[in-house]
């Protein structure tokens, strides 16, 4: 696989870790670059804040986006990623916890790419990191 920068937006830390050890045993070669709320998000995907010196013009390849996060939850971020041309095909993924149908349903109002839930066993973790990593970075042919 050819190198990618993968966003993960995600609070807990242990989650965190967890997705960067996954990636590393499913052998997915990319930068993992965890971010811990959505204000903080945002500011990474624009540059802006202390992302200020980033540039904006060079996106992550996938956003893995939690939707229960301090300061603005995943709804929030999809919506702003959504609504600015920069950022709109941007591939987003929800890796959370939930399978209430609401939030299902939201994700998809709000364009996600794809809703996947956590699997709590990490041997299933690792399978379905990997199964984004092969997607989402080796079959998927992005737009330009």
């Amino acid at each position: 696989m050819t190198r990618h920068t993968i966003l993960l937006i995600e609070d807990n830390p242990d989650d965190a870790e967890l997705t960067r050890i996954a990636f590393a045993e499913a052998g997915i070669d990319g930068q993992l670059v965890v971010v811990g709320d959505g204000a903080d998000a945002l500011d990474y995907l624009f540059a802006r804040g202390r992302h200020a010196q980033r540039d904006a013009a060079d996106l992550p390849s996938i956003v893995l986006l939690d939707l229960n996060l301090p300061k603005l939850d995943g709804r929030e971020v999809l919506q702003a990623l959504r609504a600015n041309p920069a950022t709109r095909g941007l591939p987003v993924v929800v890796l959370t916890t939930s399978t209430e149908p609401f939030d299902v349903e939201a994700s998809y109002a709000l364009g996600v790419n794809s809703y996947i839930r956590k699997p709590v066993d990490f041997g299933k973790f690792v399978e379905v990191v990997k199964q984004i990593g092969l997607y989402w970075l080796v079959l998927n042919h992005p737009r330009n």
